[in-house]
């Protein structure tokens, strides 16, 4: 022990005596920090404020002392506090068009592990993979725009599986209609989207997860999530086929789970590119300079909801009051009235092209222009909310691009849809930003953000098959009689066919 405390106050200088000869041993001297030696060469290089204490004397072994305690204080911190966190592939994040234009991630489950590609959605509470299916999407298909297969899980196959019964505490979380309580915990959660649910059972098993350090290591969490044996509605048509990753502030959706249990702080960001390639990191609480407002919080319902204080369109500002759920898991922002009315009219103004009604027939938005011929630019309103606390949230990217199936742009639509009541800053509007989803704090935290700079994992890569866009397109067939083609509700990405004039 004695000699740790010696080891643990040495260092700061380390004198290397090189040799060119190649038979001559490398060496180097280790000097104490408070020595003679590093005084000298310190002072040598006219060093400002620095001080040392003379050898010998109380203040000399003082500052040894010192040194340990806050060495022994970094380790400790180190081994014991809990870190960030990825998946065991990496904290990519991948935004498809083909499969609803959700951000996904590759993440792996059970003992052996088994690779699943799952939407990550902060709309909801459940993770659930497609498990012993009744009914489930197809392993594979032309239309999910990708080219590997898709997995199932068994928890027969996993030797680290087991089944949560109904007398279990977390089975109350998902309002099971349980049969008696050794029974299995039975789940059904229905989707905004039409006829669109999972339903099966509560199991409990590994998630593989690595830390964000220069040497990574494993960390096998046991997490609870469900073996979804029956979907129905858009889940069968392409959308969220290998199953989602509730990221709510639910007890049993994933974040939570790891904070419980001591993995990770009570916090995640999700960055989210112009390009499709994100980022998610768990325990992530973010940086001083991130922009910040509370999260309002919800007895009845575990969603990311925030109050606005107003919103400005280029050279227009507004005053208005309300609250809006911040969902990476739709597609696109949904507004209510006066809102919605509000900034789409003060837009319309702003822009010099022209309406296109059939570009807003093919693409669901109320608000598309044509863009002329060989036009490249367009001078595009800013769009910001003002949040409870005066930071401002901007919107870098409230556009969705009309392509023609040869390439050319044809046109945009202002990406925002008519909401009955509910206001959702679906990914469209976060775009550019990292997001900190602080609930130790309750408060939201975002600022704009190069989603490719991390110091622990590299460029994020796309899967294979996988052709990232730069911006929100959706494609039309040039020359040929307008109509729609049949898509899923989930899916807001359009293929049109129609005829321009």
């Amino acid at each position: 022990m004695a000699s740790f405390s010696l080891l643990s106050s040495l260092l700061v200088s380390l004198t290397f005596l090189f040799s060119l000869s190649s038979a001559s041993p490398f060496s180097l001297e280790i000097h104490n920090r408070f020595s003679d030696r590093v005084r000298h060469w310190a002072e040598s290089r006219n060093h400002p404020g620095v001080w040392w204490p003379q050898h010998g004397t109380a203040e000399y072994y003082a500052a040894l002392a010192h040194h340990d305690r806050a060495l022994h204080q970094r380790r400790s911190l180190a081994t014991t506090s809990p870190q960030e966190l990825a998946f065991s592939d990496g904290n990519a994040t991948y935004r498809l068009s083909s499969l609803g234009y959700l951000y996904y991630a590759f993440v792996e489950l059970g003992t052996p592990n088994v690779t699943f590609f799952v939407a990550l959605d902060t709309g909801s509470d459940l993770f659930w993979v497609p498990c012993d299916c009744k009914q489930c999407a197809a392993l594979s298909s032309p239309s999910y725009g990708v080219n590997f297969a898709f997995n199932t899980y068994s928890p027969s196959k996993s030797n680290t599986s087991e089944t949560i019964s109904c007398g279990s505490s977390s089975c109350q979380e998902v309002q099971s209609t349980c049969s008696g309580s050794s029974a299995n915990c039975t789940y059904k959660i229905s989707y905004v989207s039409d006829n669109t649910s999972s339903s099966g059972y509560l199991v409990e098993d590994v998630l593989y997860l690595t830390t964000e350090t220069i040497q990574p290591q494993t960390t096998q969490a046991s997490i609870i999530f469900g073996c979804g044996q029956t979907q129905t509605g858009t889940f069968l048509d392409g959308g969220t086929p290998d199953g989602l990753m509730g990221l709510s502030m639910s007890n049993l959706s994933v974040p939570s789970i790891l904070a419980n249990k001591g993995y990770t702080l009570n916090s995640f960001s999700m960055c989210f590119s112009e390009d499709g390639i994100g980022r998610i990191n768990f325990g992530d609480a973010g940086s001083s300079d991130q922009s910040e407002t509370p999260l309002l919080v919800d007895t009845q319902a575990d969603l990311y909801n925030i109050s606005l204080t107003g919103f400005s369109v280029g050279n227009s500002s507004y005053t208005s009051s309300f609250s809006a759920i911040v969902d990476s898991g739709t597609s696109f922002t949904y507004l209510s009235d006066p809102m919605y009315t509000d900034i789409v009219t003060s837009f319309n103004s702003q822009v010099e092209e022209r309406r296109a009604s059939l570009l807003s027939a093919a693409a669901s938005f109320e608000y598309c222009y044509y863009l002329s011929s060989g036009q490249t630019s367009a001078k595009i309103p800013d769009i910001a909310f003002t949040t409870q606390g005066g930071s401002s949230f901007p919107v870098n990217d409230a556009l969705l691009t009309v392509v023609s199936t040869t390439g050319n742009t044809i046109g945009y639509c202002l990406a925002i849809g008519k909401s009955s009541g509910l206001n959702i800053i679906g990914q469209n509007f976060l775009t550019g930003l990292r997001v900190v989803f602080d609930r130790e704090r309750l408060v939201l935290g975002w600022q704009n953000f190069n989603c490719y700079d991390s110091s622990a994992s590299g460029p994020a890569l796309a899967p294979n098959g996988y052709n990232p866009k730069k911006t929100n397109q959706v494609s039309v067939l040039e020359n040929s009689s307008p109509r729609l083609t049949a898509m899923s509700s989930l899916v807001l990405l359009f293929m049109v066919t129609m005829l321009f004039m």
